[in-house]
C-alpha cells in the first residue's frame, strides 16, 4: 500500500496497483471511520512500540499494515545517486521546484538546503551530503524534474 496523496480528510492510496479514495476521520483512541463509495467502515488502529506497524481491526477482518517512510526511501536513493553523481546534488524524486534557497557562489554546510521540491502536495527539502562552494544551479522554480536529475553543481 502506498499514499498517493492527501488533502485533508481526503486520502488517496494504492493497494496491489489500484487507486482508491477514501475520506478517513480518526479519533484519539485509535478508532477511525472510514468512507469509500457512499459506505462508511469503522476501523481500530493499534501502533506497534517502533511506530513502524500497525495491527488494523475491523468488524470481520485483521490486518498488519507495515509503514514505509517515504522521506527516508528517497533519502537512501539520493544518497546512493548522490555517491554515483560526485560534487552534483540530484533530485531524489520526481517533483516540481519551488524554491532555491542558494545562489551561484555560496559557500555550503553538510545538511544545508540547495532546493525544495513539491511531489504529491508535500514540500521536501533537498540538502547536500557535503560542504563546498555552489558552482553551478541548473534548476529554477517552476520546473518539472525527474528523479536522478541534477539541481546544483557543488565544487
Amino acid at each position: 500500500m502506498s499514499l498517493l496523496g492527501k488533502e485533508g480528510n481526503k486520502v488517496r492510496l494504492d493497494i496491489d496497483g489500484q487507486s482508491y479514495e477514501a475520506d478517513i476521520v480518526m479519533a484519539e483512541n485509535g478508532a477511525c471511520s472510514i468512507l469509500h463509495d457512499s459506505h462508511s467502515y469503522n476501523a481500530e488502529l493499534i501502533r506497534s512500540e517502533g511506530g513502524k506497524n500497525y495491527q488494523v481491526n475491523t468488524l470481520f477482518s485483521s490486518y498488519s499494515v507495515d509503514i514505509i517512510d517515504s522521506q527516508a526511501k528517497y533519502l537512501r536513493m539520493r544518497k546512493s545517486s548522490e555517491e554515483k553523481q560526485g560534487d552534483k546534488v540530484v533530485s531524489p524524486m520526481p517533483g516540481k521546484v519551488v524554491k532555491i534557497p542558494v545562489s551561484e557562489g555560496d559557500l555550503l554546510s553538510a545538511g544545508d538546503i540547495v532546493v525544495v521540491l513539491e511531489a504529491m502536495k508535500m514540500e521536501n527539502s533537498v540538502t547536500t551530503d557535503y560542504a563546498g562552494t555552489v558552482k553551478q544551479i541548473l534548476a529554477h522554480p517552476g520546473d518539472n524534474v525527474a528523479t536522478d536529475a541534477v539541481l546544483v553543481e557543488i565544487v
